[in-house]
């Protein structure tokens, strides 16, 4: 099956995208998505997260504080590895038994740090959703209700910009509006499709 890793920074608009090409009935699994199922209450995964960084990092109902816990791996780079070690392997592991479980022409993998966090052997194609960081820093300050600062943190431990679309086979440039993004979505799922059926045929 052709999967499509698409990646970019925080706030380009990743979600957005991934929710148009379900539209067109693209397989999507997003590792955000794998990585919250992980940390559910009285999980496993939980209990190793509290152990690395504390109690503080769950709310009074036993749940993950995601803002506390993002604060501090967003300030500690060892802090950040120490998380990542706990989470990638299984996020990795859970991405590859959901494709090979998929029956579509192909799939489209989310995966925000696609580059960083070295499962490009993952997938096919990269396809990465661009945009300027003033731009991230409007949209996450209003989404998540934090500071430009703290969003300039996160932009901080991220890829570059350049690093993101030096590794991308496709890009989408999200600037303007969601009639931009509908068309540049429907665009690439055409191409998919017909990159799957080569890929298909050849198999």
């Amino acid at each position: 099956m052709l999967t499509i890793g698409l990646t970019g920074g925080v706030g380009c608009g990743k979600s957005t995208v991934a929710d148009l090409f379900k539209r067109h009935g693209a397989a999507v699994i997003d590792a955000d998505v794998i990585a919250r199922d992980l940390v559910a209450r009285d999980s496993p995964v939980l209990r190793d997260i509290v152990t690395a960084f504390g109690d503080e990092v769950l709310s009074p109902s036993g749940d993950l504080d995601r803002r506390k816990l993002r604060r501090i791996v967003f300030a500690r780079p060892d802090a950040r590895a120490r998380l990542q070690n706990i989470l990638h392997p299984l996020v990795r592991t859970e991405i590859i038994a959901r494709v090979k479980d998929l029956s579509a022409p192909y799939c489209l993998t989310v995966i925000p740090l696609l580059v960083e966090s070295g499962m490009r052997d993952l997938v096919d194609r990269v396809l990465v959703i661009d945009c300027e960081e003033t731009q991230q820093i409007a949209r996450v300050s209003v989404r998540d209700q934090c500071t430009a600062d703290e969003v300039q943190a996160i932009i901080a431990t991220q890829a570059s910009r350049e690093s993101r679309l030096k590794a991308a086979d496709d890009v989408i440039l999200n600037i303007g509006n969601i009639d931009d993004l509908t068309h540049e979505v429907a665009r690439l799922h055409r191409r998919y499709l017909a990159l799957a059926d080569v890929s298909e045929r050849r198999a």
